[in-house]
């Protein structure tokens, strides 16, 4: 798919959310009123495109290549689109605009901050507040990825506010805090990051439906690798690996068990065991070539710098070779 295309869809869509309710994009009133009113959508076209938006959300989560669906979510946002174009209820824009901030994930950075800017807007017309936040969260993380703690941090605040005005019913304010907690972990507070684990770990005691499978996936199966990787951040290997391992005896996708190996490694590199290393580390290797997964990739580079007081080990060495040959040119 063309990226220059989807940026201007983004803008496309961002400048009708921010049209108020009622009007139009430019031109588009006067070849409305000269033609039939079609394109309007009532309750029923909005329940099918929510149909829609569960379904797409299904396959993602299915899908072996998250890129694969990213052709039949442009399509439907052209749908979207289209109908934000057009004269709607004030009540059926609100459902619009939610159904178009929940179609938004993505995995590539510069694109994925455009889709959370872009769904925090609509979530902020749409007045969802659990839908917001969640936007909010998706757009720190890009800044947790990156290891920017220091600029998720705000954007988490926000996000923890707009949670407690949500649904109580829902997991939202426990996924913010584990987010949270992994921010506090990067910043190096230990305090704020147990009190931030404590309260994503309050997930536990919610009843029924607490997530939708789609913007809002946190049900509290995650907490022990969660929990495991903030204490690798803190430089506290001796929490970490009995809650590594732990984690890693449960179900888990290939790039989840991915993220514990690597934190395991880590444990192995604070301990100064290249061995220990080696084991967890060869493991990703091999779920990397297998699955061709950019994020299992991502988790071995951010792996290999830790690599360098190691180095004098053989073993270490050719690890180090298959990580550069596997994801390119090793960093400085």
């Amino acid at each position: 798919m063309n990226r220059r295309d989807l940026l201007r869809l983004f803008s496309m869509t961002g400048a009708l959310l921010a049209l108020p309710a009622g009007e139009t994009a430019s031109g588009a009133v006067d070849r409305l009123a000269a033609a039939p009113r079609t394109g309007v959508v009532d309750a029923a076209g909005t329940a099918e495109f929510a149909q829609l938006n569960s379904h797409l959300w299904r396959v993602f989560a299915l899908s072996p290549s998250k890129s694969r669906v990213l052709p039949l979510v442009r399509a439907h946002l052209d749908t979207l689109t289209e109908s934000l174009q057009r004269p709607q209820t004030s009540t059926v824009r609100k459902q619009l605009c939610a159904l178009t901030a929940d179609l938004f994930d993505g995995d590539r950075y510069t694109d994925a901050a455009h889709c959370y800017t872009l769904a925090a807007t609509a979530s902020k017309e749409a007045a969802a507040p659990d839908l917001w936040a969640c936007a909010l969260t998706r757009h720190a993380f890009i800044a947790v990825y990156e290891r920017r703690f220091a600029e998720a941090a705000p954007l988490l605040d926000m996000a923890a506010t707009l949670a407690r005005r949500g649904d109580p019913c829902l997991s939202t304010r426990h996924w913010v805090a584990a987010v949270r907690a992994e921010t506090f972990a990067g910043l190096g507070d230990l305090d704020a990051c147990h009190r931030a684990l404590d309260t994503a770990a309050e997930v536990q005691h919610l009843h029924g439906p607490v997530h939708n499978g789609g913007w809002l996936r946190f049900d509290g199966s995650r907490l022990a690798e969660e929990r495991g990787t903030c204490y690798v951040a803190l430089g506290r290997p001796d929490l970490a690996e009995e809650v590594l391992v732990g984690a890693l005896g449960g179900t888990m996708t290939s790039r989840r068990k991915a993220g514990v190996l690597t934190d395991l490694a880590m444990v192995g590199v604070h301990r100064r065991d290249p061995d220990r290393v080696v084991a967890y580390a060869d493991a990703i290797l091999a779920t990397a070539r297998n699955t061709g997964s950019g994020v299992v990739a991502r988790k071995l580079r951010g792996l290999q710098p830790h690599l360098a007081p190691l180095l004098a080990d053989h073993q270490i060495q050719r690890l180090d070779t298959e990580i550069t040959d596997l994801v390119g040119h090793r960093p400085a």
